[in-house]
């Protein structure tokens, strides 16, 4: 299997963007995605600035380098934003919403469609290849069962990338939280979802951690961990694991994803997370305590 780098969810700053990505090509990744796709107030890198850097990232490695839209358009800038992103004209994009869905389908350009694009069964993965989609970013909260019922009842495959690593993009609003958790009002909200690079804690009243709140994102409270299950993300046909960025340790996240594709699978590097949603349980739930977990 391949492995991807998603797009990043959190606010950073440009020089922390420009050195993490920097980093991440001597790493063993072969898929890197680039762009905004949590909020069109971000200005560290504008729609020009992703292109830039997406550009120079393909000059110089021989990764993929794939450009990601927003989730939510709020704006008619976030619009054009879009639009910017999908007449790039070289690179391939992922499609996070249907307004860049129809833009790259009319324009006869092959995409992939992210994780927020909701796609449950093979009718709507037909149809969406049928528009040009060549690539399936698998529902944070679809199970491993769900995943194999889906793809043996089709005639046609995409490629299937599964979110493997990282806290799970759960849900977005209109509503900015991290402002309103600030006293702030969205419009006015001085961009503090910046000191928030891991985003913020959200606890319930007994202590536990529930969500992350990244701006208008709210997130899931755990970091999810697939690595224990690599074998049967192989059988169930996934291509390629998508690992989130995060703020520390990236390197050794990707390494020891890398160690199992090269039969060396050791669970034990890496802090367990949770894999509740690809066993069919809460997602919330670490099923594979023993590393023998297999999808329900």
């Amino acid at each position: 299997m391949r492995l991807a780098l998603g797009p990043a969810q959190y606010y950073w700053q440009r020089t922390d963007i420009n050195q993490f990505y920097e980093a991440m090509l001597s790493t063993p990744l072969d898929i890197i995605y680039l762009g905004e796709v949590v909020c069109g107030k971000r200005h560290e890198l504008r729609a020009p600035e992703w292109l830039e850097l997406a550009q120079t990232l393909a000059e110089v490695s021989d990764k993929q380098i794939v450009l990601s839209t927003l989730t939510l358009l709020e704006s008619k800038a976030d619009l054009n934003w879009v639009r910017k992103v999908c007449d790039n004209g070289k690179l391939l994009v992922e499609a996070n919403d249907m307004s860049a869905v129809h833009i790259l389908s009319d324009a006869s350009l092959p995409f992939i469609c992210g994780p927020a694009v909701n796609i449950y069964n093979q009718h709507a993965l037909a149809h969406l290849m049928s528009m040009g989609m060549v690539r399936w970013v698998v529902p944070v909260e679809m199970s491993g069962r769900q995943l194999e019922d889906v793809l043996n009842a089709c005639d046609k495959k995409p490629e299937i990338e599964l979110f493997a690593y990282g806290h799970m993009p759960l849900a977005y609003s209109a509503r900015c939280f991290t402002a309103r958790h600030l006293g702030l009002d969205k419009d006015n909200c001085a961009y503090r979802c910046m000191e928030y690079p891991q985003g913020l804690p959200l606890k319930s009243q007994e202590g536990e951690q529930l969500f992350v709140i990244n701006g208008i994102q709210t997130m899931s409270g755990e970091t999810v961990n697939l690595l224990r299950h690599y074998p049967q993300l192989a059988e169930v046909g996934v291509d390629i694991l998508r690992l989130s960025p995060q703020w520390q340790q990236m390197t050794e996240i990707v390494d020891a994803f890398d160690r199992a594709r090269h039969h060396d699978l050791n669970p034990q590097l890496l802090p367990p997370g949770v894999d509740g949603y690809w066993c069919d349980r809460p997602g919330l739930e670490l099923i594979a305590r023993s590393g023998t977990g297999a999808p329900a």
